[in-house]
């Protein structure tokens, strides 16, 4: 909607500026435009998410570290004075809020830390690179070989695993790496 704003501007601001037509106290001053400018910057971070997740490609493993690129965003667009307003950067604040609380529900279920864990681009080495506490790690490692363990440890293996795709088959580049395209988003 705000983007929609920006791009029609002159037109609303032709429309809103007419004294016949009543809509005067809907005209937006210079300053609500920056703000309007400000809020759309921020609120792509949301945009490029939600096209994300809603692709056939995202997996649980892809949340955490998602979460944590947004959170830096959010982080970065609050404390920056010189690019945003103090309205914007409160907003910033308190959307950041909320996803900590999001983050924290991640805790609750232990199907993150296991995803993250199994899967081959993030492991151990993810949480390491993000600062996490050593005793999070730990954790992490200790609940996949336990899920390991209580599931699948005694099972008997039956017969020669041939992979379902060779590994010389030609994937692309953008099947392989869908969390990277996401998070490259934001460095541009």
């Amino acid at each position: 909607m705000g983007a929609f704003g920006l791009e029609y501007r002159v037109v609303i601001e032709a429309i809103t500026g007419e004294k016949s037509s009543g809509l005067r106290e809907y005209e937006l001053s210079e300053e609500e435009w920056g703000i309007i400018e400000e809020l759309v910057e921020v609120l792509k971070v949301f945009k490029h998410a939600t096209l994300f997740f809603s692709r056939g490609t995202p997996n649980l493993a892809s949340v955490i570290p998602a979460m944590d690129k947004i959170d830096e965003i959010l982080t970065t667009n609050s404390l920056d004075d010189k690019t945003f307003q103090p309205c914007i950067r409160a907003a910033c604040s308190l959307a950041k809020k909320t996803l900590n609380r999001y983050y924290d529900k991640t805790d609750h279920s232990e199907n993150y830390r296991i995803a993250m864990v199994l899967h081959p681009r993030f492991k151990l080495d993810y949480f390491r690179r993000a600062d996490w506490d050593d005793e999070w790690v730990q954790a992490a490692r200790t609940i996949t070989e336990d899920a390991f363990n209580n599931s699948y440890r005694d099972r008997a293996i039956s017969g020669a695993h041939t992979p379902a795709v060779p590994i010389s088959s030609n994937i692309p580049s953008s099947a392989v790496r869908p969390l990277s395209s996401f998070l490259k988003c934001f460095v541009s």
